[in-house]
């Protein structure tokens, strides 16, 4: 049995496209003598469909697009794929997260998820019920009936060992071990995170070995709002040896025969794909959430500030590799405090990648506002007041290009920043997608060294970047950071060391620490300097409620996954 592993883009709530994009790739796998297309959880749907899941009339708009891949499917082919199950007996949630088979001129639920996580970015229990296992399909094929375990995303999700509490329930893994499968197919929607490839391929592992026989996983590629979906799809054979491993943040239909085929039956399959480093993993799953941000939102081109900055300039690399730099404007926009380092570094930025920019300096602007409030303040703007003002200039300048031009405005501020409030409101945060939101300062760094080392060439060359020189340049990634609102200003003036600051946040955001319970690994940090940054992230949480949309490549990040009251004790 020759099996075609669907890893396929599709449009959150456009049934009826993302039925033609499987269709074709199914009339492709049946040209390649394939047996099964195996597609991703709720593929016609996109995930996640969130509220779109409850409207009656998409509901009736999925059935008609299986009966009429039912009745276009190729001869002989069968394709497995994820839907949302109605249910009738008149309770909530009234829908199954399944699988279905379209096989023969019709289609059938065959399996239903029964670990539905509610956790982080996910809210499954929302709208689903869980379903009891096991399950498992016998499927006639090359003159032989196979046992297929079946299983959705969170079910493989069962090893503590692996990835640490798991969700309570049943585990499908050892509800299948009785009935001997001949193969588990795993239909996903896993999106991206730091390190998260490799986890998949661990827990599936482990599932290969418990039932004593090879395991194929189907992710979703591609950008939904905030959530970028990696696929990086791949198979074990029953020791958990990777046998075939699809592309990170790429679209593929890959085949797998595994020896199950008759010999010499199908042409040699090439030699399985290598995952590439985890620098490049992270910059793909930003390049990618970037131009899908962009197309499934109809937006063209993009717009952004620079500021001659590391943070912008990882920003426009990003926008040039997902859009071209032929789509990407950018606006200097200096001030009597600007260096005239900054504006040459930003100008040399633009001219290394060939994207357009434009000069508007707010000297002028700074001194309308200035004078228009001194009758209401009873003086000039001063302090924190007048840098303010000075971001949300820019920042309506930006939004007025923007508009003007039916850009999409990137938001350039990281982790860091967004955590402890050092950023302005209307200003430096205005935008339609936060693409760095979710990187830490010295993640910045990190990934900027990255991208100006012989390591990045390959990807570079293959992302329409220049592949020879620096793309952001020493004397960016070198320079200390500021934000240049008065004169010699440095962010180390308002906060400590990014090292440490990174390190307490860490902490703080994702494993839910407070000050006084830090672990051994924060031991000797300044308990001062640790109940600071503790209240900062706090006091920020009104200014993060009104963010634009952060892409998330972190196992927690500010947005969706982030729920934290605005007004709480401490």
């Amino acid at each position: 049995m020759r099996l075609a592993l669907c890893q396929f883009n599709p449009l959150v709530g456009d049934l009826r496209g993302n039925g033609a994009l499987l269709l074709a790739d199914c009339q492709r796998a049946a040209a390649s003598g394939a047996d099964l297309v195996v597609a991703p959880e709720l593929a016609l749907w996109g995930y996640p469909a969130r509220d779109l899941l409850l409207r009656p009339s998409l509901r009736q708009l999925q059935g008609d697009v299986l009966d009429q891949l039912a009745s276009a499917l190729p001869a002989g082919l069968g394709l497995l794929l994820g839907i949302a199950e109605p249910i009738s007996d008149g309770n909530q949630p009234d829908l199954s997260n399944a699988a279905a088979l379209v096989d023969a001129g019709r289609w059938q639920v065959v399996a239903r998820k029964q670990l539905l996580p509610s956790y982080d970015v996910f809210d499954e229990r929302r709208y689903f019920r869980s379903g009891s296992g096991p399950c498992l399909l016998e499927l006639e094929r090359q003159g032989r009936r196979w046992r297929l375990g079946l299983t959705l995303c969170e079910d493989l999700w069962v090893e503590e060992r692996i990835a640490g509490p798991r969700l309570a329930g049943a585990d499908p893994i050892a509800a299948l071990q009785p009935l001997k499968p001949d193969l588990l197919l795993n239909l996903s929607a896993s999106p991206f995170s730091q390190g998260k490839a490799a986890l998949r391929q661990q827990l599936a592992g482990a599932a290969a070995r418990r039932l004593d026989c090879p395991v194929v996983y189907v992710n979703q590629v591609g950008g939904n709002d905030e959530l970028v979906f990696d696929g990086a799809s791949f198979v074990v054979d029953a020791s958990g040896a990777i046998c075939q491993q699809l592309p990170c943040s790429q679209t593929a239909l890959a085949y797998w025969d595994g020896g199950l085929s008759p010999a010499g039956a199908q042409a040699p399959l090439p030699p399985p794909a290598v995952l590439p480093g985890p620098e490049e993993q992270l910059f793909r799953a930003l390049v990618l959430g970037v131009a899908d941000y962009a197309r499934k939102c109809g937006f063209q081109r993009a717009l952004l500030g620079l500021s001659g900055g590391i943070d912008s300039a990882l920003v426009a690399v990003i926008a040039c590799a997902a859009l071209g730099p032929g789509a990407l404007q950018a606006l200097l926009m200096p001030s009597p405090y600007s260096s005239s380092g900054s504006r040459s570094d930003a100008e040399a930025l633009a001219a290394r990648l060939g994207f357009g920019q434009q000069t508007v300096a707010i000297t002028a602007l700074m001194g309308a506002f200035a004078d228009a409030l001194t009758p209401a303040l009873g003086a000039p703007p001063a302090g924190l007041t007048a840098e303010n003002l000075q971001s949300r200039i820019r920042g309506t300048l930006l939004m007025a290009l923007a508009n003007q031009g039916g850009q999409l405005l990137l938001s350039t501020g990281n982790k860091s920043e967004l955590a402890v409030g050092y950023c302005t409101l209307y200003g430096d945060m205005n935008g339609g997608l936060a693409v760095i939101g979710d990187l830490y300062k010295t993640t910045v760094f990190q990934l900027c060294a990255w991208l100006d080392s012989d390591g990045a060439r390959a990807c570079r060359r293959d992302l329409g970047l220049p592949e020879a020189g620096d793309l952001i340049g020493a004397a960016i990634r070198l320079k200390p950071p500021s934000a240049e609102l008065h004169p010699g200003q440095r962010d180390s003036d308002s906060l400590p060391d990014y090292a440490q600051l990174d390190r307490l946040l860490q902490a703080y955001i994702e494993q839910h620490r407070r000050p006084e319970d830090l672990g051994p690994e924060l031991e000797g940090m300044d308990p001062a300097l640790a109940q600071r940054v503790y209240g900062l992230l706090r006091r920020a949480e009104f200014k993060r409620r009104q963010a634009a949309p952060v892409l998330k490549v972190g196992p927690r990040a500010f947005g969706s996954g982030w729920r934290m009251p605005i007004a709480a004790g401490p």
